[in-house]
């Protein structure tokens, strides 16, 4: 077995900067909108276009990522919606890890007095993963009609990120 690699696992320049050009990381956002959601039910996030992905981890067909080793991942979403409207009781984010799903809430959307034109949620979590565990994002919009889009834009506003940190 030879103990050479063609790649670079760390590096260190002249200047003292240290990089792990094999580190896992990544960035993906959606580039097509997913307009009007389905009502009641999980919504999987389309993250279909890549920012980067060092390491080849992110999976923009089946808009997943899946962990190359154990150990602890900081993880990111911002979902914005467009058209959120009063009549849903809420809205909630989910991060799904094979370990456990991570949520976040937007309650009591009626006291809003009009739908509103949009709406971001957020999650940020560091997540343990084990090799092989994957992570990736849903949506429900628990009641109201099905009118809410998951909104695409050149600002990147609904994206997913996340690299591993130990």
């Amino acid at each position: 077995m030879s103990l050479l690699s063609t790649s670079t696992a760390l590096a260190l320049d002249a200047n003292g900067h240290v990089t792990k050009p094999l580190q896992s990381a990544f960035l993906a956002y959606a580039t097509n909108a997913q307009s009007n959601i389905a009502v009641g039910s999980d919504v999987t996030v389309i993250f279909d276009t890549e920012i980067f992905d060092q390491n080849a981890d992110f999976n923009n067909s089946n808009y997943t990522f899946t962990a190359p080793v154990t150990g602890r991942y900081q993880l990111q979403t911002s979902v914005r919606i467009q058209d959120a409207m009063t009549a849903s009781l809420y809205y909630y984010l989910q991060l799904v890890t094979s370990n456990r799903a991570y949520l976040g809430y937007i309650i009591n959307t009626a006291a809003f007095d009009q739908d509103l034109n949009y709406l971001t949620l957020n999650i940020t979590v560091l997540a343990d993963m084990d090799a092989s565990d994957t992570a990736f994002v849903k949506i429900v919009q628990h009641s109201g009609n099905q009118q809410t889009d998951i909104y695409n834009g050149t600002e990147y506003s609904t994206h997913f990120s996340g690299y591993l940190v130990a």
